[in-house]
């Protein structure tokens, strides 16, 4: 899996803040921060806890609109987790996800396989499709010893 270049993405981050008009603000810095570090594909809480160490003056609703404005810049994607709560991945490079029925893990993956998964004509006459990543669901590694 390609590694993300934090460096290149702060710069990218930059640009596009400037491009919209939003102020570069510490918080939004920090946030952003975090995402690029994050393997875990964190919740809007999960973030929330781990900024507001740092930031302890911030708000729920500062990391809340920061992250959906970071996924409007395409910054960050959103990823469907467990009963449906939206988890957050920096890598916004082509990839795949595990996720894991039972601790609701979700792992990235690399398949060169999916890649080539063909979208049938129907569904590209009926949508305008801009992205394709594939889901699999199962039990990780450490759940499964333990079934």
């Amino acid at each position: 899996m390609k590694k993300l270049n934090v460096e290149e993405a702060m710069k990218i981050f930059y640009q596009k803040c400037e491009e919209r008009g939003l102020k570069i603000t510490p918080q939004r810095v920090f946030i952003y921060q975090e995402l690029l570090q994050a393997t875990d594909h964190p919740s809007i809480d999960e973030i929330y806890q781990r900024v507001k160490d740092s930031l302890p003056n911030i708000s729920f609703d500062t990391v809340y609109r920061t992250a959906f404005s970071l996924t409007e810049m395409k910054l960050v994607d959103i990823v469907e987790g467990h009963s449906g709560s939206r988890r957050f991945d920096a890598n916004t490079g082509p990839h795949h996800h595990f996720r894991c029925l039972k601790c609701h893990k979700i792992i990235d993956f690399d398949s060169d396989y999916y890649d080539k998964v063909i979208i049938p004509e129907e569904l590209q006459r009926k949508f305008n499709i801009v992205a394709k990543k594939i889901m699999l669901e199962g039990f990780c590694e450490e759940c499964s010893q333990i079934e």
